[in-house]
C-alpha cells in the first residue's frame, strides 16, 4: 500500500500563490476559505537571516488526531494511500477535528461540514498530480509514495536536509519541507 505524501523545496518556492488558486478552482473552495495557504518564516539574525516561504495544507498525518476525535467517523483514512478525508454527509459540524488539528488545516465549510485538503485524491486516483503540484511554475512541489525508495519524493528526501512542521506534536506529518 502506498503512503502518499508531498515534498516541498523551500529554496524554489517564490510565494506566487498559484498553488492556492489552483486548489480553490479545482475543488470549488468558497470565497474566504482556503485548503492551502502560503506562510513566511524568518529565521536567523542579521547579518545572515533566512526567509523560508512555505505552501502549507493538511499534513495527512500517520497518526491523525482529527480522525481519532471524530464522533461520527466522518474524518477517516482513505484505504489507498492513507490520505485523510472527510465524508461531508457524515460530518455533523461539531468542530472537534478543527480543534484537534495542530496545523490549523481545517475549516467549517459554509454548508456545515469540516473541509480540508484532500491531496486531490480524485486526481491522484486517475494518475494525476494534485492541482497545486501540477501548476507550480518553479516545480518546487513533489508528490508520491514516501515508502517507495524509487519514487521522486523518496529520492529527494534521501539527498537533502528536510523538516516537518511541529514534529513535537507526534502526528507523523506527510508534508515535508526541503531546506535550502
Amino acid at each position: 500500500m502506498a503512503r502518499l505524501g508531498m515534498v516541498i523545496d523551500t529554496a524554489k518556492c517564490v510565494g506566487c500563490s498559484d498553488c492556492v488558486v489552483a486548489c480553490k478552482a479545482e475543488n470549488g473552495v468558497p470565497a474566504g476559505f482556503f485548503r492551502d495557504w502560503l506562510t513566511e518564516s524568518l529565521r536567523g539574525r542579521f547579518p545572515t537571516p533566512h526567509l523560508e516561504l512555505r505552501s502549507e495544507r493538511c499534513n495527512h498525518c500517520d497518526d491523525p488526531p482529527c480522525v481519532t476525535c471524530c464522533p461520527t467517523g466522518a474524518s477517516h483514512v482513505h484505504p489507498w494511500g492513507g490520505v485523510i478525508l472527510v465524508d461531508h454527509d457524515a460530518c455533523v459540524g461539531c468542530k472537534a477535528c478543527i480543534a484537534s488539528c495542530p496545523y490549523n488545516a481545517r475549516f467549517l465549510h459554509p454548508e456545515g461540514y469540516a473541509d480540508k485538503c484532500t491531496f486531490c485524491i480524485h486526481r491522484v486516483e486517475k494518475g494525476q498530480d494534485p492541482a497545486c503540484v501540477s501548476v507550480c511554475p518553479t516545480r518546487c512541489m513533489y508528490f508520491g509514495d514516501l515508502d517507495d525508495p524509487e519514487s521522486e519524493v523518496s529520492k529527494l528526501l534521501a539527498s537533502r536536509r528536510s523538516h516537518v512542521l511541529l514534529p513535537e506534536a507526534g502526528t507523523g506529518p506527510r508534508v515535508i519541507y526541503l531546506t535550502a
